[in-house]
């Protein structure tokens, strides 16, 4: 008679570890090697990337708008140029991920748009501005896939969330950084040889961005298939292969019209699309200046004290972003992170939608709107984990779903959260509600099929 053996004892939710117990010595050591590279570059790449995209919001609020003459829709105008550029910019690197090594793109692409956020500094114009911040977005357009390309490329499916939030800690940073530089300009530095504190903003924000670009070529580790030789060893992209390949995964590949072909047959990749979609547009209520536009309309608070009150709702997204992302790699997985996190931000928005409240409660929705994007890494994370096998097929997806998605920002924005119709956009409000709701039923229907499918 023979008898069963004893499936492994599952680990308690309490019972948090940063290793799994199948690690050895040897690949614990590597994997502190790549957290120590990749995670503090890719969260000071990203909050750099985000301080310089949200200063557009700070400044307009700052005196961009008064010095440049600016009476209608241009804030939303402005938001949308820097979607075009940043969809444009990602086609060339679906098929680029897999050809060129991803320590020569990224730090490449941080460098020039640290160049044109600096020549923000001087515009005169509307369309001068315009053409900067398209190309801003154009080459900010690859960093969020490239980096999660990277997570993809040297850590299993249970370990990429934890360090995609740690990463996208940079955005709420970021926000919060070009809030606080903004204020400070405007006390100190208006006027200083000749320029308004916002144009200041624009010269210190180029300063942080430059060296963290070059750095990155020093820094980032590459992926297994083409290392960065400056720091890992051979013995260390071995070790790194051997462990991915246990867990099923594929280091190496190339994109192809036939593979790509391949992933357009399943459902399961327009299902991501559509998941994505509803992501992007269940969180533009983080982008559009709502929350800056409201504190500025209450007037009794100065230029300076607008931007620093600005900070509170992106620190609390710090925390946020935290919870959500360890909370589904260790306790309860994507589809239920994604949920938590939008059911906070779906209560800020009724309010918003409301918005006859006590003023109190307009504070208290604002300030859950960063859970909204707490759950990107989780997402692509997920998305990572179920291309493990086809690093081109990978390559594509995340590019292109991401792509796709935010393409969709270019223009729900101008048609529902209109500058003249602020701070209180309640179209806007109730659009962002409606994606936020179909997401969360998005994010178990996808669950249930992958149960299915395992």
């Amino acid at each position: 008679m023979t008898t069963k053996a004893s499936s492994p004892e599952k680990r308690k939710w309490y019972q948090i570890q940063w290793f799994q117990p199948q690690d050895t010595p040897r690949e614990r050591k590597l994997i502190n090697k790549l957290d120590l590279l990749i995670v503090p570059y890719a969260f000071l790449a990203y909050w750099v990337k985000y301080m310089d995209q949200s200063n557009l919001n700070n400044a307009y609020v700052a005196g961009l708008k008064e010095d440049l003459g600016f009476q209608g829709n241009e804030l939303v105008q402005l938001q949308t140029m820097y979607i075009i550029g940043a969809v444009l910019g990602q086609i060339p690197f679906m098929f680029l991920f897999t050809y060129v090594p991803m320590h020569w793109v990224i730090p490449f692409l941080d460098v020039a748009w640290g160049i044109f956020t600096l020549l923000q500094y001087r515009v005169t114009g509307f369309a001068e501005l315009a053409a900067y911040r398209f190309l801003v977005g154009w080459f900010e357009a690859a960093f969020f896939p490239a980096m999660h390309y990277i997570f993809g490329a040297w850590y299993r499916s249970d370990e990429i969330a934890r360090r995609g939030g740690v990463f996208y800690l940079g955005l709420t940073l970021g926000t919060l950084t070009a809030g606080l530089i903004q204020a400070g300009a405007s006390q100190r530095l208006e006027g200083v040889k000749g320029l308004a504190g916002w144009r200041w903003m624009y010269i210190i924000c180029a300063l942080i961005t430059i060296p963290i670009g070059i750095i990155g070529y020093f820094v980032l580790p590459g992926t297994p298939d083409r290392p960065n030789g400056l720091l890992l060893s051979e013995e260390d992209v071995a070790v790194a292969k051997e462990r991915l390949q246990r867990d099923g995964h594929v280091t190496e590949g190339k994109f192809s019209w036939k593979g790509l072909a391949k992933i357009a047959k399943t459902w399961h990749f327009w299902g991501l699309i559509l998941f994505d979609v509803l992501f992007w547009n269940g969180s533009i209520n983080t982008s559009t200046g709502g929350y800056l536009l409201w504190i500025k309309s209450l007037g009794r608070f100065s230029k300076a004290r607008v931007n620093e009150l600005g900070t509170i709702s992106p620190a609390l997204g710090m925390f946020y972003t935290v919870a959500i992302c360890f909370a589904s790699d260790l306790v309860l997985g994507p589809a239920w992170a994604i949920t938590v996190a939008h059911v906070w931000n779906i209560i800020g928005l009724i309010i918003q939608v409301i918005w006859e409240v006590p003023e109190g409660a307009l504070w208290f929705s604002f300030m859950t709107t960063y859970s909204a994007v707490a759950m990107s890494s989780v997402l692509y994370g997920w998305v990572n984990s179920q291309l493990k096998a086809a690093p081109a097929e990978r390559a594509f997806t995340l590019v292109l779903i991401n792509t796709v998605a935010q393409s969709t920002t270019a223009w729900t924005p101008l048609l529902v959260f209109k500058t003249v119709e602020g701070p209180r956009f309640t179209k806007g409000y109730s659009f962002v509600l409606a994606n936020a709701v179909c997401l969360i039923g998005m994010a178990h229907v996808l669950r249930i099929y992958l149960a299915k499918k395992e």
